[in-house]
């Protein structure tokens, strides 16, 4: 059996489950959702997997502290996984754990075949391992007891172990990544995936002591397979490797889609070796997005348990329903759109609860909503609900097209911020073209006879009708539920499921669709109001008084990189900088790589900036009123 061309097989990691999802897995599995249902639309077959990392020594650590079992502790956690998934309309078609024996027979398998190939050893291990990280790293990964890279403790081990010959994969690994330019994205990252294999990949060490939780090594159940190891097999596990030839149906994977902290050592490193080993074809794509980050965090941290986590996915979503007075589904579809509307896909990026109402208000409330409520008012009150005419307006027609090629582009990329801009910048065309064409001018000229005024009248809300069915097919992705109720309200009764990439062509809609009542599908938040007991609920974030330092800095007129002193508050505004003061600032050269305006501000801008170091910043600048975001990328 040979590969499906028209398959479009993707992945979220398995998730480790010490832990509640919270929305950084969210954004990933979210986004996962968005790409699959859009090659749904372009008559792809797509196929989805995500999961549950359930081995290794943290669990058992995780599950003794919470006094459980450890399989109780793991069915728990996987069930509010996919308890989670399910409350944000993620429409996956396996969710596998690594507990599951189908998983266990791969992985053995998997290893058997390593062992035959003589790509396993034994030998002693001695070195530095992470508990935290279940990860071991090398001595130069390592200062003061720590990960470099991560900051969790480490600990140093001496053990007789098995080992996978990685060192042996270099330079296949690097003529793969050199002849296959789009394999490991973005490209930043993929430059760190280099240095990695060319700073000298070390033979792995793939098994633990058995301490009664993991899955036995072949031949040796003294040991566990090393967790890592076992949970990237999943990917073809899940589809039916080794037993059931339809896995071949969907390998190799379109793209393996993750956050950046699993990217380099085991995605990028490990398992396209492991792959090599077994000559099984490796995926076509490896996706790394960046870290939400939180105000008070050091630059590229990330935001998790141990600095006051993120919310939880279902808990959000019902306060977004709350505060809106939005039904559960519709909150749901909203937080959908705000992970990756205010995600800077491959960049870390600051998340506030504030941000997200804002973004609410602003691109759902406002812009989208306005645009469909305004326009099927109009078409009720002044064409008895039905507006559609076979003159639509050319202009409008064309930008229509630049959005589709720019929404597609921005997809192909993984650049899903992106794609909704495109959309947002034909919803915000559309609402200043009625302000421009004035139809409630047209109704009255053409009361009084002007038949002008009402051709007129009738191409303009058409015209206007045509570009929010397309826009609300293109939000579809994002936003399935919300779209298919906008798109009954304008006349279209057909399940959003059943759509096509040929119903989003410019005047597909065709004439004589009469319009349903209009209904506000977003309504506007009232309440902008985040307080301590808001945070509680989420489950989220650091003490309030982070945000507040943060908003301090921010809103000074202190200068990026200049010393913040005790008498900087009680400058007044508008006042310039001594000589002396200047000669202190810390200047530095960087380039902006995104730019875009802060929702409810007229003076910030929100940059990411390129310092020449690992991580590109965000940071907010007060420079709106003098550069547009555009004029400054690059």
């Amino acid at each position: 059996m040979t590969h499906n061309e028209s398959s479009f097989y993707i992945t979220t990691p398995i998730y480790y489950v010490n832990g509640s999802p919270h929305i950084g897995t969210a954004l990933t599995t979210v986004a996962c959702d968005v790409l699959t249902r859009y090659h749904k639309l372009h008559g792809d077959q797509p196929f989805f997997l995500t999961g549950t990392d359930e081995n290794g020594s943290k669990i058992q650590e995780a599950a003794d502290i919470a006094g459980i079992p450890a399989p109780e502790f793991v069915d728990a956690l996987a069930d509010e996984f996919r308890s989670a998934w399910n409350d944000l309309n993620i429409d996956y078609d396996v969710f596998i754990r690594t507990t599951e024996p189908r998983h266990v027979r791969a992985v053995q398998e998997f290893f058997s075949r390593l062992l035959e190939r003589g790509h396993i050893y034994k030998d002693t291990y001695e070195g530095w391992y992470s508990v935290s990280d279940e990860t071991f790293y090398r001595d130069a990964d390592v200062e003061n007891g720590k990960s470099k890279e991560t900051e969790k403790p480490v600990i140093r081990v001496q053990e007789e172990n098995y080992f996978f010959r990685l060192s042996a994969f270099s330079e296949k690994l690097l003529l793969h990544i050199q002849q296959h330019p789009e394999f490991l994205l973005p490209e930043f990252r993929c430059n760190e995936a280099l240095r990695f294999i060319q700073d000298g990949l070390r033979d792995m060490c793939i098994t633990r002591s058995n301490k009664g939780w993991g899955i036995p090594f072949p031949g040796d159940e003294s040991k566990v397979i090393y967790v890592w190891f076992d949970a990237l097999i999943s990917y073809i596990a899940g589809i039916g490797w080794p037993d059931n030839e339809d896995w071949k149906l969907h390998w190799p994977a379109a793209v393996h889609f993750m956050g950046k902290e699993i990217f380099v050592r085991f995605h990028a490193t490990l398992w396209p070796a492991m792959l090599m080993a077994l000559d099984i074809p490796l995926p076509n794509q490896i996706f790394a997005h960046g870290f939400w980050t939180i105000p008070g965090l050091k630059p590229g941290e990330k935001a998790g348990k141990s600095t006051g986590g993120l919310p939880h996915p279902t808990a959000f979503s019902r306060f977004l329903a709350e505060r809106s007075g939005a039904d559960v589904q519709l909150g749901a579809d909203a937080l959908r759109y705000l992970l990756c509307r205010e995600m800077n896909f491959g960049y870390d990026t600051e998340f506030t609860v504030e941000n997200f109402l804002r973004r609410y208000n602003t691109d759902l409330a406002n812009d989208l909503g306005n645009l469909l409520n305004r326009t099927i008012n109009m078409a009720h009150k002044y064409l008895n609900g039905a507006a559609l005419s076979d003159e639509l307006d050319q202009e409008t027609a064309s930008l229509a097209k630049r959005t589709l090629d720019d929404y597609c582009s921005s997809m192909s990329q993984f650049r899903l911020n992106h794609a909704l801009e495109s959309v947002w910048k034909l919803i915000g065309r559309m609402n200043k073209y009625l302000d421009e064409q004035a139809p409630w001018i047209l109704a009255k000229k053409a009361e009084s006879g002007d038949a002008d005024s009402a051709l007129q009248l009738r191409t303009v809300l058409a015209t206007c009708l045509e570009a929010t069915r397309i826009s609300t097919l293109l939000v579809s992705p994002f936003m399935p539920a919300a779209a298919e109720r906008m798109l009954l309200q304008m006349g279209h009764n057909r399940p959003i499921s059943q759509s096509t990439w040929e119903d989003i062509q410019w005047g597909a809609a065709g004439t004589g669709v009469k319009l349903n009542s209009p209904l506000p599908v977003f309504p506007r938040i009232q309440n902008m109001d985040v307080n301590e007991e808001d945070l509680r609920f989420l489950g989220s974030l650091k003490e309030l008084q982070n945000q507040e330092k943060a908003d301090a800095v921010n809103d000074s007129n202190i200068p990026i990189g200049a010393p913040v002193s005790p008498d900087a508050a009680e400058k007044p505004a508008d006042s310039l900088l001594t000589i002396e003061e200047f000669m202190r600032v810390k200047l530095q050269a960087g380039e902006v790589l995104a730019a875009e305006a802060v929702p409810n501000a007229t003076k910030l801008l929100r940059l990411t900036v390129n310092l020449g170091e690992e991580e590109a910043r965000t940071i907010l600048a007060g420079i709106a009123e003098y550069y547009s975001p555009e004029s400054l990328i690059g």
